[in-house]
């Protein structure tokens, strides 16, 4: 078995924080940064050092000698193994900074074919191995860590980045089949060429892969209805440790329960994805975005409510509470914002963008500028609308150098119903916002946005800035943030409202997923992954346990008991 060179053919990726290793800040935001930082502690901090691959004491492999076909594929690089080792929680980037790895996984494997998994399977069902899947890594609930307990002899995570093609595309459905390991830009690169987009964006989007949004149910850029990556999925191809499963391409079915739906958000723990067909759609040419400026965040929120249940289906419908507002400097006072847009392929769409902004007005809302609209020519001048999403993506790597200064950042996310929805953002704020004052004893933000509306329901999404340490100590930093998640997901629990809309259960939200989920559906779903899984190997401790295999909460949350768990 080869252990002197990586068998990735990625571009090197900066394996303890966000991004490519070649990317950096720029001078503005690492401005912006210091300026955050003087404001949080104006005393001062130490800023730790970003940490190196030799910096780190990885225990040696326990694979052993591999077979050939396999040690063609698995590296056990230190590259590697701590690219591997965690996803991109708050949690995982600031144990990378203390050079605390327990749980780096035994080797990567790479395949290229199924018949690669399928050895894969083999070898571990015979060994004792637990295997994890990977996609782009993106995790930020604890769902790629390879803390499996102490009923496996190794660990080793298969990495599908070689299921990188479009297989076919369909311009006559709009549908493509696409391989599961292919990243956002990528597949948008080889969609274009045909007219068409999947037109689903989340934040993760420069390294997210195909299979790993559906295996985590992603949330993309529409605010409404195309919210969910498994609306987009026609069939989906996932070989298990048991066989292959694969459903039929079509625009609907009524028979019986849904396959694909059982895949989706199955986090990998019932077989890797290695394709999925998927709807598409025409690159959009006709845009209108707008701003609308109100007085709290409650008024604009019950603008949201009516825009949502007219039938109007903005793309974008984001609302911003006061302090994000602050934040991320929309506007040079406290107020709420609502960013709205429409956007079609097919006909012009200030028709909607009128009656969404009537409403609007209707509840107080104030237009802020004026509509900007882009018609049928591809005009791409850039919008406020933009210009904020544009920020929303570089904040995972605003974090890398935050987090070196005892800063935690981070984020929850939920849905609720509306009628629940004003009492909730009440309580959710003033037991938060008290919360983090006595854990962390300095200066701190707490705010609100919605990244998606449903008629019956928004999709809240929490952002925190605390202190967790000033001395360079990142140990008490996670213990301040692991109290501050556990009060999140009890919070959730006791509203009605999910442990996660869009970021996944892993590891760190099994807690909340038990607490809303029948203890009997826990147990339905693993007979499910008994027969598909028999050896309990696919990703322990996600979601759920194998039979006979009692892993647990594992993660940053080992230990942690559920009062519902069966």
């Amino acid at each position: 078995m080869s252990k002197s060179e990586s068998k990735s053919h990625r571009k090197p990726a900066l394996f303890w924080g966000w991004g490519n290793a070649d990317e950096h800040l720029s001078d503005e935001e690492n401005h912006l940064i210091e300026n955050m930082v003087r404001l949080l502690l104006p005393q001062g901090a130490v800023e730790l050092s970003p940490p190196q691959v030799d910096e780190f004491e990885l225990p040696e492999s326990r694979l052993g000698e591999l077979p050939d076909a396999l040690a063609e594929m698995v590296s056990t690089t230190p590259y590697d193994r701590l690219l591997h080792s965690y996803g991109k929680s708050y949690p995982d980037m600031a144990r990378m900074y203390l050079r605390e790895v327990p749980n780096a996984p035994d080797g990567v494997a790479f395949p290229r074919t199924e018949e690669d998994i399928a050895a894969i399977y083999r070898y571990a069902a015979e060994q004792g191995v637990a295997v994890i899947p990977f996609g782009g890594g993106t995790s930020v609930c604890g769902g790629v860590e390879a803390d499996v307990g102490d009923h496996y002899n190794a660990t080793l995570v298969v990495d599908m980045e070689n299921f990188n093609r479009v297989l076919s595309v369909d311009p006559v459905s709009r549908r493509a089949r696409i391989q599961a390991g292919i990243r956002g830009p990528d597949m948008e690169a080889a969609l274009k060429p045909h007219g068409l987009t999947l037109r689903h964006y989340p934040q993760s989007f420069p390294f997210v892969t195909l299979g790993g949004m559906v295996a985590t149910r992603a949330g993309g850029h529409f605010a409404t209805v195309y919210t969910h990556i498994e609306d987009m999925v026609e069939a989906t191809r996932t070989l298990t440790p048991s066989g292959l499963i694969e459903t039929r391409d079509l625009p609907g079915s009524g028979a019986g329960p849904s396959a694909d739906r059982l895949i989706c958000g199955s986090e990998g723990t019932l077989g890797i994805i290695t394709e999925a067909t998927l709807r598409l759609q025409q690159r959009p040419q006709w845009r209108a975005t707008a701003s609308v400026i109100f007085q709290s965040f409650l008024q604009g929120a019950e603008a949201v409510r009516l825009i949502a249940q007219s039938g109007l289906f903005p793309s974008n419908c984001r609302l911003l509470d006061e302090q994000e507002v602050m934040v991320n400097r929309v506007a040079n006072r406290p107020c709420a914002v609502l960013v709205l847009g429409f956007e079609s392929a097919d006909h012009e769409v200030s028709h909607w963008m009128e009656r969404a902004l009537e409403i609007a007005r209707e509840q107080g809302g104030e237009l802020k500028g004026e509509v900007q609209y882009n018609g049928g020519h591809g005009d791409q001048r850039a919008s406020e609308a933009e210009s904020w999403r544009n920020a929303f993506i570089r904040m995972p790597y605003w974090r890398n150098r935050v987090t070196a200064f005892g800063i935690v950042a981070d984020t929850f996310e939920t849905a609720v119903t509306w009628d629940r929805f004003p009492e909730f953002y009440r309580t959710i704020k003033r037991e938060m916002e008290g919360a983090i004052a006595k854990i962390s004893g300095h200066p701190f933000s707490f705010s609100c946005r919605f990244t998606h509306v449903y008629p019956d329901g928004p999709a809240p999404y929490f952002t925190f800035y605390m202190v967790g340490d000033t001395e360079g100590n990142l140990h008490n930093a996670i213990d301040k943030w692991k109290s501050i998640k556990q009060l999140s997901l009890q919070l959730l629990a006791d509203h009605g409202a999910t442990a996660t809309h869009h970021h996944a259960v892993g590891r760190d939200h099994r807690f909340g997923y038990e607490q809303q989920t029948s203890p009997l559906y826990r147990q339905a779903l693993a007979a499910t992954k008994q027969c598909l899984d028999p050896d309990g190997l696919l990703n322990p401790g996600v979601l759920i346990d194998p039979v006979g295999k009692e892993v647990g909460i594992r993660g940053v949350f080992s230990g942690l008991k559920s009062p519902q768990s069966p």
